[in-house]
């Protein structure tokens, strides 16, 4: 989380190359962070592995009042872009679980599924290391 702020583009460059997904955010409420998500857009497009998931946010949709942005002008961003949109409220809490499920359920989606090996662990039937005991305090 950069905030958007010019000063952390070197650094979010490289972050770029390993990411798995990116959620860009705006503030309904405020035009120009909205204007600035075509630059990002770009900034992902040139820096990011084509793979990459992306999503685009609107937040602070709690205050309807306020609101600057049309929602359909984020949807039409996000269809243009072949990317999901959906509009969340942090201090609401309203959509963002939905928001980070979805994205990470669409890598997971992506991802191959990696074969089972001697390496592995298994957790789920109790097997693993024996003869360990938990030992409190």
């Amino acid at each position: 989380d950069t905030a958007g702020q010019e000063r952390f583009h070197t650094i979010t460059t490289s972050y770029y190359r390993g990411a798995m997904g990116i959620m860009l955010v705006y503030d309904i409420t405020n035009a120009k962070s909205f204007e600035n998500i075509s630059k990002w857009l770009r900034n992902i497009d040139e820096h990011a592995n084509e793979d990459v998931e992306r999503m685009l946010l609107g937040n602070k949709c709690d205050m309807e009042d306020k609101r600057v942005v049309p929602k359909a002008k984020g949807e039409q961003i996000a269809r243009e872009h072949g990317i999901r949109f959906f509009e969340t409220s942090a201090k609401a809490n309203i959509n963002i679980e939905k928001a980070f499920l979805t994205l990470a359920e669409d890598i997971l989606r992506k991802t191959p599924v990696k074969e089972p090996n001697s390496e592995n662990v298994d957790i789920s039937s109790g097997g693993g290391v024996t003869g360990w005991k938990s030992k409190c305090c």
